[in-house]
């Protein structure tokens, strides 16, 4: 899953990508109101994470341009502002939560989960495809019954072909959703974390394919009975490539 932080305070910043990095998301932080605003045109985030008092602007003002813009991705306000005037304000602009500082980090990872809960397709906790099944609660994964260790960044990559089953997934669209947008990316980057992840799963079948030209896809198996193998559930997340990134 990946999250915007609009966050101006630098230790604030850093403590909230670290953190919610360690819960497996992938983060991208901006510190004013025009880095802010155009990330959130150009790319897509499972949810915002929205500080008011900011360079070049407040966070109200740019909730509503993100609303009139046909943004509609989930916005949680964060802010030492507590009157009881700037929550309702927030949530008139379009925000869907409104979280005080200071804040308990737990409170604001419940929050964000239960955000994205509400804007998702009802979901099961647990993700299954052929033998692999997928605990997105406990972020643990087993194959035939065994568990697979694997990195959180190898976590994320599964989880997004698992939610892609079936389709091509490109590079840069990988790229896009588990990597941070901002950083630069090796050349080979994707292709190493993907034999990673084929190494850790077996080959035995290898559901992961190679697409020449194309990227990735997560095959799924047929049954025996010539039906196919469904994964429990999946987000609804976007086809193609990513907006303003060309493969």
């Amino acid at each position: 899953m990946k999250l915007l932080v609009v966050e101006d305070e630098k230790p604030t910043a850093a403590f909230l990508r670290r953190g919610l990095s360690e819960e497996g998301f992938a983060v991208d932080v901006a510190t004013d109101v025009a880095s802010a605003e155009n990330a959130a045109l150009v790319y897509d985030y499972d949810a915002i994470v929205l500080d008011v008092m900011l360079p070049g602007g407040d966070g109200f003002s740019l909730c509503q341009r993100w609303r009139a813009a046909g943004v509609t991705t989930p916005i949680l306000f964060l802010t030492a502002r507590d009157d009881v005037a700037d929550r309702v304000r927030g949530l008139e602009r379009g925000g869907d939560d409104y979280l005080i500082k200071p804040f308990a980090f737990a409170e604001l990872l419940a929050r964000i989960r239960a955000l994205m809960r509400r804007a998702a397709t009802p979901t099961s906790p647990e993700l299954r495809i052929a033998d692999i099944v997928i605990d997105t609660n406990r972020k643990q994964v087993t194959r035939s019954g065994k568990v697979v260790g694997l990195t959180m960044r190898e976590y994320q990559l599964l989880e997004y072909l698992v939610h892609h089953a079936g389709r091509v997934v490109s590079r840069t669209n990988l790229w896009e959703h588990v990597w941070e947008s901002h950083s630069v990316p090796e050349s080979n980057v994707v292709d190493v974390y993907v034999r990673y992840l084929r190494n850790k799963l077996g080959r035995e079948p290898d559901l992961i394919k190679t697409v020449r030209g194309g990227g990735y896809i997560l095959e799924i198996p047929r049954e025996a009975d010539g039906r196919r193998t469904q994964a429990a559930n999946t987000r609804g997340l976007k086809d193609g490539q990513p907006k303003g990134r060309p493969e």
